[in-house]
């Protein structure tokens, strides 16, 4: 992706433009030091991809830049990187059409990550933000989560999960769809791993949940 980069404190924004740098499927196209400027910048460039902020800046913080730029630019994605795990604060985001959540306490590998799953059009919210959600208010959590799973999951997984919900077996399930049984449980192993689910029943509450059943 193309990228722009904001956050107001210049260490910072520098060492996020080296880090880029080195992803080579990146090419960051400018740094800001507010969400102003970010602002500004996208009237200039016809080729902006995505634009990862801090969240908190002075001027004008990453949250109301996030609901500006999906008012005039919607088809830019949007990634926070911050300090904050507030329910209120990771709702507002979400709310404000952010494609991605992260902790600045984040290493190189999940920013990556995080970038490459935006990239394909999925949302990315840091695992400790939908840990801290689980705690503090559950109905926020589901949101992200249910957000987060619906995009990654594959029509074939669909499928699955609705045979899960109807008590259907390895076998059966195999025999149904005339797939191996090692197919069906590696895609249950992916579907576990993707709902966050730790087991049968995380998948049969998910089903319900999502009327798939």
């Amino acid at each position: 992706m193309r990228i722009l980069i904001a956050d107001d404190h210049k260490f910072i924004l520098d060492s996020l433009e080296l880090l880029i740098a080195t992803m080579p499927e990146h090419e960051v196209l400018g740094t800001y030091t507010s969400g102003t400027e970010v602002l500004k910048a996208l009237e200039e460039f016809n080729n902006v991809e995505a634009v990862l902020s801090d969240y908190n800046m002075a001027e004008l913080n990453g949250i109301e830049m996030t609901r500006q730029i999906k008012q005039r630019f919607p088809q830019i994605k949007i990634l926070l990187l911050t300090v904050s795990e507030d329910a209120e604060t990771i709702k507002e985001a979400f709310e404000a059409g952010v494609s991605g959540y992260v902790m600045k306490k984040a290493g190189k590998a999940e920013l990556q990550r995080a970038l490459q799953t935006i990239a394909s059009g999925e949302k990315y919210y840091s695992e400790s933000v939908v840990f801290e959600l689980l705690n503090r208010d559950k109905k926020i959590a589901d949101l992200v989560q249910e957000s987060t799973a619906a995009s990654l999951l594959t029509e074939r997984e669909v499928e699955i999960i609705r045979l899960i919900a109807r008590e259907m077996s390895t076998n059966q399930i195999a025999e149904k769809l005339f797939i191996s049984p090692a197919t069906v449980e590696t895609h249950r192993h992916n579907i576990l791993k993707k709902l966050g689910a730790k087991n049968s029943i995380g998948i049969v509450m998910y089903a319900v949940n999502n009327k798939l059943v």
